[in-house]
Parts: C-alpha cells; structure tokens; sequence
C-alpha cells in the first residue's frame, strides 16, 4: 500500500479524512504535534490516538513540541509584537510551520511518499502547511483531501463519521472548528459565520466572559530578560509554564478575547473568533516596556517591521529569507528590553498601570512640571521657528 502521513488534529475534518484516504488505498499514518493545547482543560491526547484508531491509522505519532514551540516560534513573534491587523495574535499561523517540520520528517521517517492535512481551499493553514513541506522536501506528494472530496458541508462529514463509527464532539447545532495551541485558541464556523451574530458563550474554550469575571482587580508584575519574559510576580517560570499560568490568569478575567472580521491571504474576508489570555497580556506588557527603552526613530521603524512580520507569518512564510532576516533585525533591537511591567487585569482589561527598566530613557528631570525641572524651555522658540520653517508661507 501507498504510505501517506496525515497532520492529525482529532477534529471531524481529520478524522473523516484518515477513513477517507483508507478507503482510497492508503496506508494512513497519523502525526499529532502536541504545541500545548493538552494543558489545562485542553485536548485529552489518549482520546484523540484512539480516534485516530477507530477511523482507521496504522499508526499514530504524538510529538511533544512545546519547548520548541516557545523558544523557536512564540519568543521571535513576541519580540516582533507580531499581531495580524492589529488583532491577531497568530497563534496557529506561528503552529503551522512547525507542524510541517515534523510532518516532513516523520514523512521520512516512515518512508511515505506523500503527506495530507485537513485544511479547506480558502483557509491560510493549506498555505502555510504546503509552502513549508515544499520548502523542506519538494518531492513529497501533497494531498488535500476537503479541497477535492465529496462532502459540501461539516453536517455531512459528521454524518460520514457516524457511519463508520467514527467517535466525533461536533454535532449539528454546535459545529465550531477549533484550534488550540499554548498561545491561543482560533473559533470558526456554525453562527460564527455571521458577522451580525454575537458569539454564543459556549464558543469560547479558555475565558470567562467579563461580566463573570471577578469583581476585584488583580495587579501582576511581569519581568523581562532582553525580551523575553521570564518571571511573574518576581517568581521565575520556564517559558511553558509561564504562558500556560498567564493563560489561566487571564483566562480567569477574560483577557483575551478577540472577535474580528479578517482579510485571508486567498482574497476573502471571514469572521474569527480568537482567544490569547497570555499572549494579550504579554503583547501588552512587551510593547510598553519597549516604548521606555527604545529611541523614537528604532520604535517607529520597529513598528513599520513589526507589521511586515505579522504578515509572513500569516502568509505561512515562517522559513522565507525575509522572516529570517528581520530576525536579526528585531534581535538587536531586545538588547535593552529589560525590565519590569506591572498590569491591572480586570473585566476583560489589560492595562499597564507601571514600568521600569535600568535602560529606561524617561528623564524625570526632563519630562517634569514640578520645581526639579531641567528642561531649557527658552530653547523651544528657536526649535519651533527651525523645524517649522520649510512650512512658513
């Protein structure tokens, strides 16, 4: 038999799409990369193997790649305050290209000559998914099975699926696609679809809505090393479990919440519901502690790259010579971003109520009103008559 590896995430697309291929002379062999959507009340990995199983795959993989996730993927976007249109926090965009490593190399591995995934023909993950695999390995064969198979909608895949005893969570009234992962959890389809439509409560996966959430504020403190956060509350945490508590925190007080309509890489706009309790809050703090210690020219141009970053990665142009070399871009400027964020959550707020840093470039001496004033404010007429000079008529 033809062997085939299935990027396998344990939702109706993938798991119609093990028998599917099955049915077609394939050898299915399931990856499932586990980027951190067991955590908490996340997906149960025992559950989704034996899914897998009753749909059909010879053999399941479940790769443990949350370290990598963080420290390859999440950290860099960070440091680039990646967030697509100003909403976006990119968490299954910074997924995919990760997921398409591992994809190619247990493709390998197995000896398979093709690779398939669940992604529709006018989502951005096919994109993403297939430039990568090009990228690392041409020669594999690519298969799509929801951009050619028969089913016109997620009714009649869950009718497939209860044909073959295929064991699913969807159902017809509540039908959301999900994708979860350490940084953020993506909500689509069902009543989603219209962008008149509020979200229903039960769409939500990680937060608490702001009017349930706790009546009292809670004040946190957040330290960075070079950019890269490493203790609440002075408390030192691995990069995992720092993100994974800022999720339950902020989840708690109904951070995170995202409702945008968005323009896809294929042309289309489509209505997304996202949650980010920990990359909202890191986001937040991130991007205040940078406006204490970075000049104004770099913060300017910073944001000009910040925005281009956002886009390759959600164009799935994680491996591109541009992303690479904004990198170091972006790496250079993280050499002061040290220091300290303090931030009020409450209600579905994220505010920065304080900061300080050993680099910061606030002068008290200078930016006062108070008797301690050192600004030479006489010098200003002479300023103003020079910087406005091209423009006198």
């Amino acid at each position: 038999m033809k062997k085939i590896v299935l990027a396998y995430s344990g939702g109706l697309d993938t798991s119609c799409i093990v028998r599917w291929l099955k049915d077609r002379g394939w050898d299915v062999v399931c990856f499932v990369a586990d980027l951190g959507q067991g955590l908490g009340k996340g997906e149960d990995f025992n559950q989704i193997k034996q899914r897998a199983s009753a749909a059909g795959a010879s053999k399941i993989y479940i790769s443990d790649l949350k370290n990598e996730f963080v420290k390859d993927f999440i950290t860099p976007a960070l440091k680039a305050n990646a967030i697509y249109e100003g909403k976006y926090l990119l968490a299954t965009a910074l997924g995919r290209p990760l997921i398409a490593k591992y994809l190619v190399d247990i493709a390998h591995k197995e000896h398979a000559s093709a690779v398939a995934h669940g992604c529709t023909g006018k989502g951005n993950d096919q994109v993403r998914l297939e430039v990568t695999t090009n990228i690392l390995d041409p020669k594999l064969e690519i298969i799509a099975p929801v951009r050619t198979w028969e089913f016109k909608s997620r009714e009649e895949e869950i009718d497939y699926a209860l044909k073959y005893d295929i064991p699913i969570e969807q159902t017809k009234k509540k039908s959301y696609s999900l994708d979860k992962n350490l940084w953020g959890v993506s909500i689509e389809s069902g009543v989603l679809e219209d962008p008149w439509t509020e979200p229903p409560a039960d769409c939500y996966q990680w937060t608490v809505s702001p009017e349930k959430a706790p009546n009292k504020a809670i004040y946190i403190e957040i330290e960075f090393e070079k950019g890269v956060p490493k203790k609440i509350n002075n408390k030192a945490y691995s990069g995992i479990d720092l993100i994974d508590h800022l999720n339950d925190l902020g989840g708690e007080n109904g951070i995170g919440r995202v409702d945008c309509i968005e323009n896809r890489l294929v042309g289309i706009k489509s209505r997304e519901i996202y949650e980010a309790p920990a990359g909202t809050i890191l986001y937040t703090a991130h991007k205040e502690l940078e406006a204490l210690v970075l000049d104004r020219e770099l913060a300017h141009y910073k944001e000009t790259v910040s925005l281009k970053y956002s886009e390759l990665v959600y164009y799935g142009l994680w491996y591109s010579d541009l992303r690479l070399a904004l990198d170091k871009f972006v790496e250079d400027t993280q050499k002061n971003v040290t220091g300290i964020v303090r931030l009020k959550l409450y209600k579905g707020n994220c505010s920065v109520v304080g900061r300080k840093s050993q680099y910061s470039l606030y002068k008290h001496h200078l930016a006062t009103y108070s008797a301690a004033d050192k600004f030479d404010q006489k010098l200003s007429e002479g300023f103003i008559k020079i910087f406005g000079m091209p423009f006198k008529k």
